[in-house]
């Protein structure tokens, strides 16, 4: 697993990335984290690792704009289940969930990158698949349509030369 980011929060609420020594905001440790980053944030007095309360403001920040991904419903939903005996059992859900739908995103996103790789790639494929349609259906064509030989002639031939009566 990739080593968290230290980043201290100082008394008057400014956050200081230690590895790029500077400041940054709710919005740098968002795009930090949007980028696969793990981020630890610990209070620079005490050294208490507060990065859960900068995480929720960060969601929080982010349900305000635009469409948010945590409807009222889900979040009462999630309050109730605070002091519930199964409360244990929803994070476990949750985290299994959302692991679960990251890894079909990359999947998705490995099969796109494949097609944009060789975008004709489809293409030949559905090619090949109509070209073997057409010969299967050609050879059923050409089977209804070729006489069955009689029977008892199977030997004979009764064809003559071009040009040839028969006598």
């Amino acid at each position: 697993m990739a080593e968290e980011r230290l980043i201290r929060k100082y008394a008057n609420r400014r956050l200081y990335d230690a590895k790029d020594s500077r400041h940054v905001t709710l919005e740098d440790i968002r795009k930090m984290i949007a980028a696969g980053e793990r981020v630890k944030v610990v209070d620079d007095k005490g050294g208490k690792d507060v990065t859960r309360s900068i995480l929720l403001q960060i969601i929080a920040n982010q349900e305000q704009f635009g469409r948010p991904v945590l409807s009222t419903q889900l979040l009462e939903a999630i309050i109730r289940f605070y002091g519930n005996p199964i409360q244990e059992m929803l994070t476990s859900y949750l985290e299994q969930s959302i692991g679960s739908l990251l890894r079909q995103q990359q999947v998705m996103q490995a099969e796109m990158a494949k097609v944009l790789e060789t975008p004709m790639a489809p293409l030949a494929e559905l090619a090949r698949q109509n070209m073997e349609l057409w010969a299967k259906m050609q050879a059923s064509m050409l089977s209804a349509f070729t006489p069955a030989p009689a029977p008892g002639s199977a030997g004979k031939h009764s064809k003559t030369e071009p040009g040839k009566r028969r006598s």
